[in-house]
């Protein structure tokens, strides 16, 4: 190796060396490194981890043989201002040739051999190329492990947070939830999750928890609310009954006005739901259910009572409506008679006989709107020839 290639040479190693060195503090400063190296760990991630620490060993190990070769290389070329061929040919052989030693490690008894290990020789690329295998290798299992607490961890501390204000919330409410089983449950999926996050299945279990936490949460947030409003909610809920006694009563007087003019079937009759729903409200009064239930209870009897006020509604404006449709049918029926007058078949018998039907069962009460619909039809295509 020539004075110039040596000075490169030098120069280059001391690069890497230093590049090398801020890899590994990074590696020593990464959090769950810290973490893993006083982490009690079980499972497929103790596995795991048992041989990264392997992999740890033997890249501090040959990060440690390559400096001290650079440190001599370093040496020698300090020793003179312009090194010589003796310098030169030293040089040459650590820089170049098999100078880093791996010291063979010493194993326990059940895995030595009577024939003696013997120490690895490699050239300085051949190290930095196993420490870059050793460092990939570790950093593979941090990554591994690490995407796994950065996605398991916030959701256990959010769980955790629910867990509490749910505790806060059944203090506030004089009542328990029950969640005694949810609660173990969060604590050994954490435990889980920490100890061997590579081998727990914790995700599904914690989708099911954190679910029921978040419903249990909900349903202790509606119970105070409905506690603390119950009384003017009842009320309202009293309001809201006598609003579906005026839209079941005006049902009724639909009812009564339109069945003298249309043939109804008896289930036109509208059933009033008023009673059980006053009835619930009495129940719910005088309920001992926690505060829990009877907030569904109140929640579920507010919308019974707003769909029972919008179903008599909905009803009485139907049963109008089919004096409207049959008061539509007696215009298309004159229409169709005028129309039956200009092309000269008013007095055609077959035309004749379907206009006296569908007159009659029009001006019939009640009125048969099915069979009056019908005659009409008729009468129109008799009109058109059958078409």
């Amino acid at each position: 190796m020539s004075r110039e290639a040596a000075e490169y040479a030098l120069r280059a190693r001391a690069d890497e060396r230093d590049r090398i060195s801020g890899d590994l503090l990074d590696l020593e400063s990464h959090t769950t490194y810290q973490v893993l190296k006083g982490a009690s760990l079980r499972g497929s991630t103790e596995q795991r981890w048992t041989a990264t620490q392997e992999s740890l060993t033997t890249l501090w190990q040959l990060n440690d043989a390559y400096r001290a070769v650079l440190r001599r290389a370093e040496q020698i070329r300090a020793s003179r201002a312009r090194p010589g061929a003796e310098q030169l040919a030293a040089l040459t052989e650590l820089l170049a040739g098999s100078s880093v030693i791996l010291r063979a490690a010493a194993k326990p008894v059940e895995r030595r051999s009577l024939i003696p290990q013997t120490d690895l020789r490699l050239t300085l690329d051949e190290a930095v190329t196993r420490m870059n295998a050793a460092f990939r290798e570790v950093t593979s299992a941090l990554n591994d492990i690490d995407a796994v607490w950065n996605r398991v961890l916030p959701r256990l501390d959010g769980a955790d947070a629910d867990l509490s204000k749910i505790h806060d919330l059944e203090s506030e409410l004089g009542e328990t939830a029950g969640l005694t089983a949810e609660e173990s449950e969060l604590a050994r999926l954490r435990t889980a999750a920490v100890e061997d996050p590579l081998g727990a299945t914790v995700e599904p279990h914690l989708d099911r928890l954190t679910r029921l936490l978040a419903s249990s949460r909900a349903e202790l947030d509606l119970a105070i609310t409905v506690k603390r409003e119950f009384a003017a909610r009842r009320e309202n809920l009293v309001a809201a009954l006598d609003l579906v006694r005026a839209a079941e009563s005006e049902a009724r007087l639909a009812h009564g006005a339109v069945v003298v003019k249309i043939a109804l079937p008896p289930q036109a009759q509208p059933r009033s739901r008023v009673g059980a729903l006053a009835g619930e409200l009495d129940a719910l009064d005088v309920s001992a259910d926690p505060w829990v239930l009877r907030a569904k209870r109140l929640a579920r009897l507010e919308d019974d009572a707003r769909k029972a006020a919008e179903q008599a509604r909905t009803t009485a404006k139907a049963l109008y409506g089919l004096i409207g449709r049959r008061d539509e049918l007696r215009g298309r029926l004159g229409a169709c008679e005028a129309m039956a007058a200009r092309k000269g078949l008013a007095e055609d018998p077959a035309v004749s006989e379907s206009f006296a039907r569908a007159h009659a069962l029009l001006w019939n009460a009640p009125c048969d709107l099915t069979k009056a619909a019908a005659a009409v039809e008729n009468y129109q295509r008799a009109i058109h020839g059958g078409k």
